[in-house]
């Protein structure tokens, strides 16, 4: 309908600080397992408590405008944003209005820079909980005063897919830096978006959507509404500005309210904390200075090891699992530096890419783990990798070890030997392996002369077995052509 769509988003991420924003209760970022055991009278709002800055959380959100490429301001400060929920106790939220920590910047998404208005920092508030069947409602105040980094986008997203890979990046920057989990899951990072469509170059009628907890969701809602609002406009409908929440069961978006401007906040500065003023040499740790972020490191992946971005991308996507392969690597160098030629590297390499992207997480899933409960060490996996790529043990047997080496955090040699797993090659003990298994299987041999070629994969199977998985079966496959010829 020739409709076209401008999508903005706001984004919060809960820091990973020690403390709360403005108070010094312990920072459970709301997962604790007990409510209102994380309180304080400064974050439930008792008359005279007053709040005081939290520099930690003011060097993390200047860690990530540094790294998404913001101004950072000189002269901030905080500011009063008056609503009312119940789980806000003070009925207004601290946060920054005109003068925010960072602004100016971008975030690349393929080969387009999508703009950052601006990244300021605010405090969390507190949980609703909403028991079934029951006529009340319970509030737990340990989220609230967790310190908030907000990120606002210029309105320079045109599809749900371009605004899910945006928030998917900005989740890795986060994790690389450290300065957040951003776990969408636990509600560590919650998006916003605001939609509109039109069909010339006159903005149309902006509506917020809220309750986004996943990046499906966020793609899924985005597309919703603008085949919504198209929809309507079609039928000489008027668009309201209005807030409204996703339904996951309906796959819709549903009214909630209409929406907010900024003067129903009634912003004015925060009188109990004062302007700040960030000069050089003033004392504050900007940690990810010297970070490599997701984007450098896949372009370096794809460059020093010969990799597809398909590839580089899966392994970046982790920050555990980027440096896990990159001390595979070094550990390869020295493990085997006189074993292989380097010509051979790229082949060694794509070999530990393969098993680090499919045969770990295999065994991850069987046991129900998750990368951070890896037993194998890359020393260890880096020696799999070298005497698989040696052909002293065949892919079969190299699952069987690996698998063990997970199990109890083994050196593969030793499991290798124990085990009897040394692949046999040209010798003796593969000949007469293939000769009883040859002489076992006369109808095979009588199938073979007929034309049918799987029967000798059928006797490469029975050697296999015969020999527990430790036969090279490239080699094995050659001889039992040569003897059923």
């Amino acid at each position: 309908m020739d409709y076209q769509p401008t999508i903005g988003m706001e984004i919060h991420a809960e820091l990973k600080t020690k403390s709360k924003m403005f108070c010094s209760c312990p920072n459970g970022q709301g997962l604790e397992g007990e409510p209102n055991i994380h309180i304080c009278p400064v974050c439930t709002a008792q008359p005279g408590a007053l709040p005081v800055i939290n520099k930690r959380a003011v060097e993390m959100v200047i860690a990530a405008g540094r790294a998404l490429g913001c101004r950072i301001n000189e002269n901030t400060k905080f500011d009063r944003k008056n609503y009312f929920y119940p789980d806000l106790p003070k009925g207004y939220q601290i946060s920054q209005y005109d003068q925010p920590l960072t602004e100016k910047g971008f975030l690349q998404v393929g080969d387009k820079k999508i703009g950052i208005t601006r990244i300021h920092l605010e405090e969390d508030t507190g949980k609703s909980i909403h028991p079934k069947k029951a006529d009340y409602s319970l509030v737990d105040l340990n989220r609230s005063g967790v310190p908030l980094m907000e990120l606002v986008t210029e309105p320079e997203i045109t599809s749900g897919e371009e605004a899910k890979e945006f928030c998917r990046e900005l989740q890795r920057i986060l994790r690389y830096l450290e300065i957040s989990d951003a776990d969408m899951e636990k509600g560590q990072m919650r998006c916003e978006v605001n939609v509109s469509v039109s069909k010339d170059s006159k903005l149309g009628t902006k509506v917020e959507v809220k309750n986004l907890n996943s990046f499906k969701a966020v793609e899924k809602a985005i597309d919703f509404e603008i085949a919504r609002q198209a929809e309507a406009l079609e039928f000489g409908e008027k668009i309201v500005q209005e807030t409204r929440g996703w339904d996951e069961a309906k796959q819709a978006t549903v009214s909630q309210r209409v929406k907010e401007e900024a003067h129903d906040y009634r912003y004015f500065p925060e009188p109990d904390l004062p302007p700040l003023r960030l000069v050089k040499n003033s004392g504050l740790r900007i940690d990810g200075e010297s970070v490599e972020l997701p984007e450098e490191k896949r372009t370096r992946f794809k460059e020093e090891f010969s990799l597809t971005f398909e590839r580089a991308k899966t392994l970046v996507n982790d920050k555990e699992t980027a440096g896990f392969f990159e001390e595979v690597v070094s550990e390869m160098d020295s493990w085997a530096q006189d074993k292989y030629q380097q010509e051979d590297k790229t082949k060694l390499v794509k070999l530990a890419v393969n098993y680090l992207l499919v045969e770990i997480p295999k065994i991850l899933r069987k046991h129900k783990e998750s990368f951070a409960n890896l037993k194998i060490t890359p020393e260890n996996f880096a020696e799999l990798m070298c005497l698989i790529n040696s052909g002293a043990v065949n892919s079969s047997a190299a699952q069987i070890v690996l698998a063990q080496m997970q199990a109890t955090g083994g050196d593969p040699g030793q499991i290798i030997e124990e085990r009897g797993l040394n692949q046999i090659g040209e010798g003796a003990a593969l000949e007469q392996a293939i000769e009883k298994i040859v002489e076992a299987n006369p109808k095979a041999i009588e199938d073979y002369k007929k034309g049918k070629g799987n029967s000798a994969q059928f006797l490469l199977g029975q050697i296999m077995k015969e020999t527990k998985g430790a036969a090279n079966p490239q080699i094995a496959l050659e001889i039992i052509k040569k003897k059923l010829s």
